[in-house]
């Protein structure tokens, strides 16, 4: 285990590594305590239980993500098969990747599809730290951000149902249904369809929805002579002019500029003698 003490010029770079373990066999109960920082744990064989805040005792079983929350207590104990890999973590790119859904302060314990990629970055994180290379903790904090991206991949409502979620609102994104009516075709409450759509996209269920309807508007200005009223109808809008309001404000240029744009002839240049 390595710990440190990272410079403000180390925070100024997003995310700072505060330290970094490898653990397995017969470890002690953590906790219970409370950090100032983040950390995430990669269970990647055995099990045990796990307990946040006044919350209940979860029995949790590798591979799986424990996310150790600034501020909010927690307490678990391993069994004597548990492995892990962890690493502590501060710096205001924690916001960012919290409001993409790459932490995830109000779920502590995560299953993972599979947690060698992880584990095999976390490892790298253990090796670059011990060395004596210029600036260790730089690289450090440049490999977190790839951490978080392997473990949000690796979670397993990521895989195909989550894929299959996503592409059944994209299919449907332009008939004219709320949100609400899209959770109940998918047989899901609305904060269960805003929780799987922040987990798989990154964004709430009406941007996404707002995302496919405004990708398939520009197709249909760049590529068809339908009315812009036409095209506002074919993606989901009664009412032509907030369309145009709302694909104004969203892409920076209205309807009828964006088809000017994109529908310009282009100019060849004449060859060299």
């Amino acid at each position: 285990m390595r710990y440190f003490t990272p410079g403000p010029a180390l925070h100024r770079l997003g995310l700072a590594c505060l330290g970094v373990g490898l653990q397995y066999g017969e470890l002690p109960t953590v906790g219970p305590r409370t950090l100032d920082h983040h950390v995430a744990v990669v269970i990647g064989a055995g099990g045990g239980w796990f307990r946040a805040g006044d919350g209940p005792r979860v029995e949790v079983t590798a591979p799986v993500l424990l996310w150790l929350t600034p501020g909010v207590p927690h307490h678990y104990g391993p069994d004597p098969h548990w492995d892990e890999s962890w690493v502590a973590f501060t710096g205001p790119a924690t916001e960012a990747y919290t409001e993409l859904g790459c932490i995830e302060p109000n779920r502590p314990v995560v299953p993972l599809s599979d947690a060698s990629g992880a584990r095999a970055v976390i490892g790298r994180i253990a090796r670059t730290v011990q060395r004596d290379t210029p600036l260790p903790e730089v690289a450090a904090g440049a490999a977190l951000h790839e951490l978080l991206v392997t473990l949000r991949g690796a979670r397993t409502d990521l895989t195909s149902d989550g894929d299959r979620l996503l592409q059944a609102l994209a299919r449907d994104a332009c008939r004219p249904l709320s949100v609400a009516e899209h959770a109940a075709r998918l047989g899901m409450t609305t904060a269960q369809l805003r929780t799987a759509v922040r987990r798989g996209a990154g964004c709430s269920p009406k941007d996404y929805l707002l995302r496919i309807r405004l990708d398939r508007a520009k197709e249909l200005l760049a590529s068809t002579d339908l009315p812009v009223a036409a095209v506002a109808r074919r993606v989901g809008y009664d009412d032509p002019a907030y369309f145009s309001r709302l694909f104004t404000r969203r892409v920076g240029v209205a309807p009828v500029r964006f088809r000017t744009q994109e529908s310009r002839p282009t100019i060849e240049q004449p060859h060299a003698p």
